[in-house]
Parts: C-alpha cells; structure tokens; sequence
C-alpha cells in the first residue's frame, strides 16, 4: 500500500469499508483568515478555491467551513443574519457550490456549521419581533419576558453570559418606551431562539435540507447543548437541574435532524459541540439515532501530562464505547490558544476563565509538544480534527495591538481577556511580507507578526524538519497503515507515568516521552515516524514516536 496523494482520500484503501467520518482527517478553516483572493484583506471562498491542491496535498478528508453565511460579525460569524446567504466579504452562494462541487472532486467534503441557539439581530425574525411589540407572535420566536421590579428595570434572571457580563438587554418599544427584556446567552447582537415555536424547529430542518441539497456532506452543530430552556426560566442554575444547559428535551431536536440526514442516497453526518464534563450525559447525544460524532473537548483542554492525557484518552474511550460511536481528537480551534504557545506554558492547560495577557511562554518548547502531541492525537482511534496552521506550527499572537482587537469576550470581560483573535490570525503562504506573508494583496484584518514568513507553507515546503512535513507524512501513513485505519486501542507494557504507550492493531506501537529524560526505544523493526529525532536509540523527553513492531 502506497501513500500517493492523488489517491482519493474518502475511496482508498480498497479494504476500507467502515462509514467515512468514522476515521476521516478534517481541516478546520475560519474562512476569514485561510486566504484572501480579491486581496480585499479578508479571506475568503476565492482563496479557498486557490489552496484546494495545498489541502490534498496535505491529505485532509474533508474541510469544516466555520459560518460563512451573512452576518454583521458581532462574534466572527457566529451571529447569522441569513443561512440561505454567503457573507459578500466571502463570496457568493454560487461560489460556494462551486467550491463544495471543486473540493468533492479532489475527494475532499465539506462540512458547514449550524448555530441553532441563536441568529443575528440583524436576521428578518428578530427585526420583525422587534418591530411588532410586546406579546406578538413575532416575538414567541424569541425569549422575550417583562423585567423584574417596580419598572421592569430589572432582567428577568441574573444568569450569567458565556460571554461575562449579563443575558438580557431591554429593548425600546415601536412608541419609544423601555420595554421588555430578550435572552442572550452570548452576545446582546445574538438574541435566542425558542425551540418551543414550530417555526424554529422547521426552519432548521429546511436549513439543512438547503445546505444538503448542494452537496454538504454534514454540518458541525454549535453551542450544541443550549438551544432548549426551561419555559419557566428559574432564576437559580443549578448542574442538576439546569435551566438552559443539556436539558433533556434536546435529544428530539437531534433526533429530527438524524432523520433529515439518513434520508439522503449518502446520509450525511451531524458532528456536536458539546461541552459536557459527565461522560454519560456527553454519550447521550451519540445514540444511533442523534449525533454520529462530538467534540472532545476533555482532551483538548488537558496539560502536557501523561497522567493527565491517559485520563482523557480514557474517559474518552469509555464513553464511547456503548454507544458504537467513533472519538474525535483535536488540539487547537478557533476558541482555544494554540497548541504551539500553549504547550510552553507552566500551566498547559486550557480553560476560558484562565486566559489573560501576560502569561509566559517558552515557544521552543511549546513547538516540540506540539509536534509529539501531532502524533499522539493522530495515532489514536477515531477521526483527527486540524485547526488551520495547526500543520505550520503557528504560535498564538499575543501582542496584537488593543485597538484591532474583535472578540467580543476580550470587550465583555472589561478588557482583562485577551479574546480569541491570537488564534485567528491570518495565515502565511509565503515569505513575503509585502502581499501579507502571500495571504493577499491587502493589509489583512489582523495585523501578522513580523516573523509570520518563517512560519509560512513556502518556507517549510521541501523541509524534511518541519511542522509541515511532519504533518504530510503523518496522515500519509495514518491512511496507508492498517493498524491506523482499524479502531483497536490497547495500551502497552511500556505505559509508565512519564511514557504514555499504546498500540494499534498488531504492529504498531505509539510511545511518547513526557519525561525529564530520554528513555530507551523497545525492540522494534523499523521506525515509522519520529516528533523529533531520536538519538542512539533513545527517545528525547517531549517527543513522540511510532513504531512497527
């Protein structure tokens, strides 16, 4: 078996018979910062369409689009004004079939997300509630509710927002006076949606259909576990009985899209965001008739730890397990520091309420983690999901200036978050510093750091030593090697407190370092694949390795 990239990814190997998601590499790209092709300065379908040979070069299966449909870009297109259109600063919707149709052809897919919980204040309903008033059917749509107090002056819960600060805003009413209060559980620019109304619920089902219909292959499903609230909006939140966190009757909600996705020729796939820290109410959601796959968000957010990492890898594993469905493994997003900064930290975690400016980073080391890390997520059983510039190595860009910055979560936490937009920086394609490091031919949104083009796909092209060839060689052989393409895990003999050790079918031995020294390689016939450079058979302290054995 050979690793010819030309090989369609979704077809090879021959024996290859289990449903496509279940093992498949996925590329995560915030169309905003991947490449700009009318050099307007912001990403966009063109760009996209311009690097599709660079993505099956890489050896992705499919490409997870994060909203690409029109939105005011209050919280960077998580705010939909319209689902049935392309931003304009993206393309037009007859781009975006052509790129789903040109991906398709290079044996690519396409995965779209869907943000069920809330729409835009810019999106016709919300307009149309506002304009109707107080008790129209316009604003059952909504969580529209008089205040609290004397006056209404009050919101009607002291709930607390995912993104800081409060979940409702007052709004004026037609004739000019303070009026009632609307939930947002993000920003005010993302009022909630009532899954009580039967127009939510059809209009998502035609949302997909549309979406489907142009050869979508899956959505990814946002904030998964909030769209449905308790009606009767309590005050108190509490873990056991929360008014607006994995509630129960969420499950029909997903079992009606399941049915809308098997009754395609090719069903397509629903891939959850769900945050859940109970690994039984996280399983809920991957019955045979809801979600074929969820996030992994335990592992994501743990330290470089071995102890800590087999926890995970564990948990995970276990989870899963009865309920037949496949884990997912990934290390960075669009919300997350980068690996490759926050691997180099003293605390390595990651978690939204620790994130702050200032903290120190050893980036040499962070690089070395993240290369072992590359490994390790990729050597597990399960389908591997890749943050854009994850494969270049891209460090988190911590001295952006104050004023460029978008996030609403730096805004809404009185400045002291430094927000995501380190992480959604735009990417580097070439060394060029003059055409924004090849992203295109404006000044980007985001300012790029001066070193960006040492980073970038033209200065690692050809290099056997970087991020990038690691990452090409690495999903070459996760497709050519049998043992990477089954789903049997076990951990090895060599498993110790510092050596996170497993194997993969019957030769194949993935063996990481987190030690303080270099250990000896076991008995092996041939080393597959090295983070870094092992020395007089041994393994260097943050490196990973595969083995046959």
């Amino acid at each position: 078996m050979t690793t010819d990239v030309s090989t369609d990814p979704l077809t090879a190997p021959a024996e290859q018979t289990a449903p496509w998601w279940r093992g498949a590499v996925i590329y995560q790209i915030y169309p905003r910062s991947f490449a700009d092709g009318n050099g307007d300065g912001t990403g966009d379908l063109a760009g996209v369409r311009a690097r599709l040979p660079y993505l099956k070069s890489l050896g992705v299966d499919a490409l997870w689009f994060t909203p690409w449909y029109s939105s005011p870009l209050a919280d960077g297109g998580y705010d939909v004004a319209d689902y049935r259109a392309i931003d304009p600063a993206f393309g037009a919707l007859a781009e975006a079939e052509r790129l789903i149709a040109e991906a398709s052809a290079l044996g690519i897919r396409t995965i779209v997300d869907i943000v069920p919980n809330h729409v835009s204040d810019r999106h016709e309903w919300f307009r149309a509630a506002l304009a109707a008033g107080p008790g129209s059917p316009e604003r059952q749509r909504f969580w529209f509710r008089e205040g609290r107090g004397e006056h209404g002056e009050l919101p009607p819960t002291d709930w607390e927002s995912s993104f800081s600060g409060g979940t409702w805003t007052r709004v004026t009413e037609p004739g000019g006076a303070p009026g009632e209060w609307y939930l947002h559980l993000f920003a005010p620019e993302q009022p909630d949606l009532n899954w009580n109304h039967p127009d939510v619920r059809h209009e998502h089902e035609q949302v997909l259909r549309f979406w489907f219909d142009r050869g979508v292959a899956g959505i990814r499903i946002d904030s998964a576990t909030m769209p449905v609230k308790d009606p009767a909006l309590p005050n108190e939140v509490t873990p056991d009985a929360h008014p607006f966190v994995d509630r129960d009757e969420i499950h029909d909600i997903y079992r009606s899209w399941r049915a809308v996705a098997d009754s395609y020729a090719e069903p397509r796939v629903l891939v959850g965001e769900v945050w859940l820290a109970d690994p039984h109410r996280f399983a809920r959601y991957l019955r045979t008739d809801e979600m074929h796959t969820a996030f992994n968000f335990d592992f994501m957010m743990r330290p470089w730890d071995a102890a800590e990492l087999r926890t995970a890898i564990v948990s995970t594993l276990d989870a899963h397990g009865p309920v037949g469905a496949p884990p997912t493994w990934v290390l960075s997003n669009h919300d997350v520091t980068r690996a490759a900064t926050r691997y180099g930290r003293e605390d390595s975690s990651f978690g939204f309420v620790a994130r702050a400016f200032g903290i120190r980073t050893d980036l040499a080391k962070a690089q070395r983690r993240a290369r072992a890390a590359a490994l390790l997520s990729a050597a597990l059983p399960g389908s591997l999901y890749i943050y854009q510039g994850d494969e270049l190595g891209l460090p988190e860009v911590e001295d952006l200036p104050l004023e460029v910055l978008q996030d609403p979560m730096h805004f809404r936490s009185g400045g002291t978050d430094p927000g995501r937009d380190g992480c959604r920086v735009p990417l580097p394609w070439t060394s060029d510093a003059g055409s924004a490091y090849g992203f295109g031919a404006g000044a980007p949104w985001l300012p790029q750091p001066a070193n960006w083009g040492d980073y970038s796909v033209e200065r690692q092209d050809g290099d056997p030593r970087s991020m990038l060839t690691l990452y090409r060689t690495m999903l070459a052989l996760r497709r050519s090697e049998p043992a990477l393409r089954g789903e049997e895990f076990a951990w090895a003999a060599n498993d110790t407190a510092a050596i996170l050790a497993f194997r993969r079918g019957d030769d194949l031995l993935c063996l990481v370092n987190f030690g303080d020294t270099p250990i000896d390689l076991p008995a092996h016939l041939e080393i597959l694949l090295a983070s870094g450079e092992p020395a007089d058979s041994q393994l260097p302290t943050d490196t990973a390795v595969w083995l046959r054995v």
